[in-house]
């Protein structure tokens, strides 16, 4: 088994346990447990579809056309109540990401950046030289509510404080929280350092400019939303598919086509485009 997914399932089993053992009495170790899962995947999932979908396919790309106000609705409920992340800057980070990947000028990781060194820049990124986030929808009042630095330090505390009200018992309260919290470094890792390290997963392109690589495994590819097929992804960055064939599992792109079927979502021109070179005899959107 691959060392990233040995980290990722250690870390799954261990918040697993971790709810059984620190559950308050009152619910008891299954109901703790039950309670652990639920506040885990539900905004696990919210996250991915507000990162992975929205800001990333949605606004990043241009890949697919969401509706306005499904975009605040989701941009306002994350980072109230779950994983704060500056929607304006991930954005800028992403583009500037994909502009000089893996070179000078790339936020997240240099080509020469080690595990330790891309583990230090999830917490403590590079700063940006260049403003790449100008889109009309950052000057709504969602985006500005929550693309600054008060609301970044408001958020965790209120969201920790919710979940306090709703558990009361701090220890337990922590576990959920930083559990959670721990799972999406991870997930961070896979994008910016397993998925950019040449050494681990699989390359359908050989482009010579970047070091991105596909990971395939179930869990990878379901906890980051298909983001860490990033070698389909930086070779074709404006398809709304991750996959580029039909035997790679997206689970990202199943969460498309989910929020499709509520009508929220719907494919750009540029989206929706199949390049030739890419083996799908049809988008499946």
């Amino acid at each position: 088994m691959k060392i990233y997914n040995v980290i990722g399932y250690s870390i799954l089993s261990l918040y697993l346990l971790a709810c059984i053992y620190f559950a308050p009495a009152a619910l008891g170790p299954w109901l703790g447990l039950c309670v652990g899962v639920t506040y885990f995947v539900f905004f696990w999932f919210l996250a991915g579809i507000y990162l992975a979908d929205v800001l990333h396919l949605g606004i990043a790309h241009r890949s697919l056309d969401y509706k306005d106000w499904f975009i605040k609705i989701v941009v306002i409920v994350n980072n109230v109540f779950g994983v704060y992340v500056d929607p304006v800057a991930w954005v800028n980070r992403h583009r500037l990401h994909h502009k000089h990947s893996d070179h000078a000028g790339d936020p997240n990781k240099l080509a020469s950046d080690g595990f330790w060194r891309t583990l230090y820049l999830c917490i403590f990124p590079y700063s940006c030289n260049e403003d790449l986030a100008a889109d009309k929808i950052f000057k709504s009042w969602p985006f500005r509510l929550v693309a600054n630095n008060y609301f970044a330090l408001f958020s965790p505390v209120f969201s920790l404080g919710v979940l306090w009200l709703l558990v009361r018992d701090w220890r337990f309260v922590l576990v959920m929280w930083l559990g959670l919290r721990i799972f999406a470094i991870w997930v961070n890792m896979i994008q910016n350092y397993w998925t950019h390290t040449r050494q681990y997963g699989y390359r359908r392109y050989d482009d010579a400019h970047d070091n991105a690589m596909n990971i395939g495994e179930w869990l990878p590819v379901t906890a980051t939303f298909s983001a860490c097929l990033q070698n389909n992804h930086h070779h074709y960055p404006g398809l709304l598919r991750l996959s580029h064939s039909p035997d790679e599992y997206d689970f990202g792109f199943a969460t498309v086509k989910w929020m499709k079927s509520l009508g929220v979502v719907k494919a750009t021109e540029k989206g929706g485009q199949i390049p030739e070179d890419v083996r799908l005899g049809a988008l499946g959107f």
